[in-house]
């Protein structure tokens, strides 16, 4: 069953456990420049509306209502990164995609898991998804562009623009396993409109990220109970044609950020990691092609070591400005 709660995804599977309750939202923050260095993780800077497409069926295109799920409205001068959740530390395999190519492994997408390689992150051990992992560390942002120019991850890869969005698939862990999961939390706590109607993602700027790889065997996840959900991304004025509402205001730039003294952010866990994909490491990034109209600063930043630091969920994506005053 998924459900919408304050902007956020919530997947529940009572079948299963009561607290296999998974909590997934879309967080606006800075676009970082394209410019080959790798940057700390950004603060979040509010939440993306999510609204049911079904609640505007008349408005939409065919493959856009046969498809379902929600839409969400994004500038081309901002960027996302995914905030995962769940109820009881309950463990879920949460599969994304951007299109039909999944942002872990860069392969097509099937509605399974796999895990050579992985495609996949396991919540709550991944609190964040930033972007594509291109390398062991590094990720590319997800940064928004039309669907059309080519400029997408989805169409460099599969050579086409027939999806767009965002697909997310969640598999809670089979219920006769939590029990040692729980075991493991106690001990752990004693020792411590454009050229297309809609939009996709593409890879913009690089940061430090570790995508973790599963400790646990795949047949551990209950891929019979798991639910998939479709994310239509919107530019404003198809946000507005579809939902009557005005998007949130422009998203902040680098120098903004800079001047709030917004803090940067890293999370180390001490748990092996991923060597990325070698498909999206050959990814053109949105910086790399002419004309790119996206990004409205793309200055260097300068980061201070004094205000990065290593934050909990909560703490990065609590951090909310108000930026038109």
């Amino acid at each position: 069953m998924i459900t919408l709660e304050n902007d956020q995804l919530v997947f529940r599977f009572p079948g299963v456990h009561e607290n296999a309750v998974c909590r997934i939202g879309f967080v606006r923050t800075l676009r970082l420049p394209d410019d080959g260095k790798t940057y700390p993780l950004p603060a979040g800077v509010g939440t993306f509306p999510l609204r049911h497409l079904d609640d505007y069926s008349s408005r939409l295109r065919p493959e856009s209502r046969d498809r379902g799920g929600v839409v969400m409205p994004m500038y081309q001068s901002e960027a996302l990164w995914l905030n995962f959740g769940s109820d009881g530390s309950y463990p879920f395999a949460v599969k994304i995609a951007t299109g039909k190519v999944c942002a872990v492994s860069g392969g097509t997408w099937f509605n399974h898991l796999n895990q050579d390689p992985q495609d996949y992150v396991v919540v709550p051990d991944q609190p964040w998804l930033d972007g594509f992992c291109v390398k062991k560390g590094v990720i590319r942002q997800f940064v928004a562009t039309s669907l059309g120019k080519g400029q997408t991850v989805e169409e460099q890869v599969r050579e086409s623009s027939d999806i767009g969005g965002m697909q997310i698939a969640v598999y809670p862990l089979k219920r006769k396993y939590y029990r040692e999961v729980k075991r493991e939390a106690r001990v752990y706590l004693m020792a411590v409109q454009s050229p297309a109607p809609e939009m996709g993602l593409a890879a913009g700027g690089r940061m430090h990220q570790e995508i973790y790889k599963d400790k646990r065997e795949l047949h551990v996840w209950d891929m019979r109970n798991g639910s998939r959900c479709f994310v239509t991304i919107a530019n404003s004025l198809l946000w507005k044609s579809i939902t009557g509402e005005n998007p949130p205001h422009v998203p902040l730039n680098a120098k903004q950020y800079a001047n709030y003294g917004i803090p940067w952010f890293e999370y180390y866990k001490d748990a092996p990691s991923l060597d990325g994909s070698k498909i999206l490491a050959g990814v053109k990034s949105i910086g790399s092609f002419p004309n790119e109209a996206g990004g409205t600063d793309h200055s260097s930043i300068k980061i201070d070591p004094d205000n990065v630091v290593r934050a909990s969920n909560s703490e990065r994506s609590s951090i909310v400005r108000e930026f038109n005053h």
